[in-house]
């Protein structure tokens, strides 16, 4: 059987969205480590589906490069919230997710014509057990130096609801991401702090409402970007005073987006990332006893727009130097 698949990225956070009726119509776990192996295509960060909701406009399923399965994926979501609000001629939606109904809508382009997508980013909690996360017997971690990870970063965690851990560094930790994979390879294998692994981000402040963030992911390793993580990683800088703006521009390798932070109470807030969503290529997948092979491939030229948006990027990462 022949299945149409797109290539789609936000801020070069790839994946592959697949549209379908049945969600056991696959071995999504067999099928997404086939599209993410990197001799097929260049490969992928993960497989979106788009499956029919009882209650929403749609449902999303994020399936990690390794298999694993994400509760949210914030640039994911921009590519499903653009896939799903095409559709059905829509200006906003309502996408489920694992954990929340989410809100998403159509935006002023982030970037000359790029297409863009606002989604809100929900539940947020730093409790530690929402992650789940265990360091002696606390309840939070809040922009606290955790003397076994780093004698000098100081680290908040926060599920958003991926669980997230974010260090505020210095410019050199940024240059030499050794200390951060180190950190990030340590805490998604077996430990006594974090049993389901964790996002491990380093953020670093730019300008008083731009910082730049890098992140290992769990279950992908270091990826272009992550939109909880930078959307995480806004809520973080803006509690700590790295910016002193409501919407927050945030840098990564893949790209940029801004972060809404509205604090509503002490610790409730409303997070909304403002991003890209480019649709790559169509594929045509040729699939027979989970088997695969890709028989057609149709490129659109939105890629090359985006590329634009990259040289902006480079220029202001060049302040890193």
């Amino acid at each position: 059987m022949n299945r149409t698949f797109f290539k789609v990225h936000g801020s070069g956070n790839s994946f592959y969205l697949y549209n379908t009726s049945d969600e056991n119509e696959m071995d999504w776990v067999k099928l997404t480590k086939w599209l993410c192996d990197k001799d097929n295509e260049g490969g992928a960060d993960g497989l979106l589906l788009v499956l029919p909701s009882n209650h929403a406009d749609a449902k999303m399923r994020v399936i990690n490069a390794d298999g694993s399965e994400a509760s949210m994926c914030g640039n994911g979501l921009r590519c499903v919230a653009r896939f799903v609000c095409d559709n059905l001629g829509l200006d906003k939606a309502v996408i489920e997710t694992m954990k929340a109904d989410l809100e998403v809508r159509k935006e002023h382009s982030i970037f000359e014509d790029i297409p863009t997508y606002a989604v809100e980013i929900s539940p947020v909690s730093f409790e530690l057990s929402s992650l789940p996360m265990n360091y002696h017997n606390q309840t939070e971690i809040k922009h606290q130096i955790l003397k076994e990870f780093s004698p000098s970063i100081k680290f908040t965690a926060v599920s958003v609801p991926n669980p997230h851990l974010i260090g505020i560094v210095e410019k050199r930790y940024i240059e030499d991401t050794y200390h951060q994979k180190l950190l990030a390879q340590f805490l998604n294998s077996e430990n006594d702090y974090c049993v389901d692994g964790v996002n491990v981000s380093y953020v670093h402040k730019l300008k008083n409402d731009t910082i730049f963030v890098r992140t290992f992911e769990r279950g992908v390793g270091f990826t272009n970007a992550c939109g909880t993580a930078m959307t995480a990683s806004a809520l973080v800088s803006k509690l700590n005073g790295l910016v002193d703006t409501n919407v927050v521009t945030v840098l990564n390798p893949g790209g940029f987006v801004k972060c809404e932070v509205i604090q509503k109470d002490t610790d409730a807030f409303e997070l909304t990332l403002i991003g890209n969503a480019t649709i790559v290529s169509e594929y045509v997948l040729q699939t027979e006893q989970n088997n695969y092979q890709f028989i057609n491939r149709k490129d659109t030229e939105e890629q090359k727009q985006y590329e634009k948006c990259i040289q902006l990027v480079n220029k202001e990462l060049a302040s890193l130097s």
